[in-house]
C-alpha cells in the first residue's frame, strides 16, 4: 500500500473491530469480575467500532458510543488523535462537541463521559494494531457502571446507526 498514491475506503464496507484488531491486556485481578459483569449486563449493545482504514503509518477507526455509554479508564499503546463527528463528551472539566477533538499520548490513562445524545468519534493512529490496557476500579465504580448499562441497554438496542456509520 505504501507505493499507492490514492486509496478509497467506504464506511459501509468496514468491518466491526474484533480482538484481532487490537489486543486487550489482561485486566488487573481486582477488575476482571467488573469487566465480565459489564459485558454480561450488555456493554456490547452500547457501542459500534469499525476500522475504516489501515495502512503502514495510518489508521482510522470509527466509534459510535450510544447515549451514556460508560467508558472505563484505560490507555492505548499508540498515540491517538480524536475528532468528534456528532454528539458530545466530557473529558475532565472540558465539554467537547462536533468539530472538537483531543490528543492522548501512548500509555496515558484516560476516560471521558459520553453525552446524552451519544458520540460518534474518529480515532487517528500511526498503527492499526494497538494494545488497550484497563485500570482497576473499586466496587462502587463497577456497581455504578453496571447499573448504567442496565438502565440504558434497551434504549441502545433500539437505536438506528447514524446515516454515515455504514
Amino acid at each position: 500500500m505504501s507505493s499507492e498514491q490514492m486509496s478509497i475506503f467506504r464506511a459501509n464496507k468496514a468491518n466491526e473491530m474484533t480482538g484481532e484488531d487490537g489486543h486487550f491486556e489482561p485486566p488487573p485481578p481486582n477488575s476482571v469480575d467488573g469487566w465480565s459483569l459489564m459485558f454480561e449486563a450488555g456493554l456490547a449493545d452500547g457501542t459500534v467500532a469499525k476500522k475504516l482504514f489501515d495502512a503502514p503509518g495510518f489508521s482510522l477507526i470509527y466509534n459510535w458510543f450510544k447515549p451514556h455509554f460508560p467508558l472505563p479508564r484505560h490507555s492505548h499503546s499508540q498515540d491517538c488523535l480524536y475528532y468528534i463527528i456528532s454528539g458530545s463528551l466530557r473529558l475532565g472539566t472540558e465539554d467537547l462537541a462536533p468539530g472538537d477533538g483531543f490528543f492522548i499520548g501512548a500509555d496515558v490513562p484516560y476516560t471521558y463521559k459520553v453525552g446524552a445524545d451519544g458520540l460518534e468519534i474518529l480515532e487517528f493512529r500511526h498503527e492499526g494494531y494497538f494494545t488497550t490496557r484497563s485500570f482497576a476500579a473499586n466496587k462502587e465504580f463497577w456497581d455504578k457502571t453496571i447499573a448504567s448499562i442496565a438502565a440504558n441497554r434497551e434504549t441502545w438496542k433500539g437505536l438506528t446507526p447514524p446515516q454515515h456509520a455504514g
